[in-house]
């Protein structure tokens, strides 16, 4: 996979719905150890809660799923709540939802629309990260070519690592894998040939997801 979407940001909301009281947590995470541990921390802040409700998937490929209705009728929470993630194409992302019981009973029905609506405004108000799978690059100029290489470099779509001012320049940057070739040809073409390209290792970085 070369791009996958998930938040960028823990995200909080809250939303009242016949006098329930709905507050809604989401955060990008790395595995299922950190999706239970942020579940832990949100119960922890909320002991007099009447529940806490999660979903989240907790892989990049989308397969490793989990939810809890955490005392909720059966199929009413952690389900509607999964399907919001996944109909956004969510990935490495956990949300919970804490309800405090307002004493209107919401049945079946409304439970669903509770929870899958206090996910979808809250993943529509989180921030939405593209990860990309990228490659360092190492550029290797003189000083007379540095000028020239950072023109070019502000033209491409690339993340700076590092720089190194020694006998030579050694710039180094995060590019798209997929924009490999095109980023080599257009960089040797534009300096002439008076480059050293080299590359790293391959990793996934985090682009912000502009609005449309």
């Amino acid at each position: 996979m070369d791009e996958i979407l998930t938040v960028l940001e823990e995200c909080d909301s809250e939303k009242i719905i016949e006098k329930s009281r709905f507050l809604t947590y989401s955060k990008h995470i790395e595995s299922e150890e950190e999706a239970r541990a942020f579940i832990a921390d949100v119960a922890k802040a909320h002991p007099f809660a009447t529940h806490v409700c999660y979903a989240f998937v907790a892989d990049k490929s989308g397969n490793l799923q989990r939810f809890s209705d955490d005392g909720e009728p059966q199929g009413t929470a952690g389900v509607p709540m999964l399907e919001v993630i996944k109909s956004k194409g969510l990935r490495e992302v956990v949300v919970a939802v804490v309800r405090y019981f307002g004493g209107v009973k919401l049945g079946a029905g409304g439970l669903v629309r509770a929870y899958s609506s206090c996910v979808a405004e809250n993943l529509s108000q989180a921030k939405i990260a593209s990860l990309k799978t990228c490659v360092e690059v190492t550029i290797t100029v003189d000083y007379t070519g540095l000028d020239a290489l950072q023109r070019y470099l502000s033209t491409r779509t690339c993340l700076p690592v590092s720089c190194d001012y020694g006998e030579k320049v050694a710039t180094v940057v995060a590019i798209e894998r997929a924009q490999k070739d095109a980023f080599e040809d257009g960089l040797i073409d534009y300096m002439q040939g008076k480059v050293a390209i080299a590359y790293g290792e391959e990793y996934y970085r985090a682009f912000p997801v502009q609005e449309k």
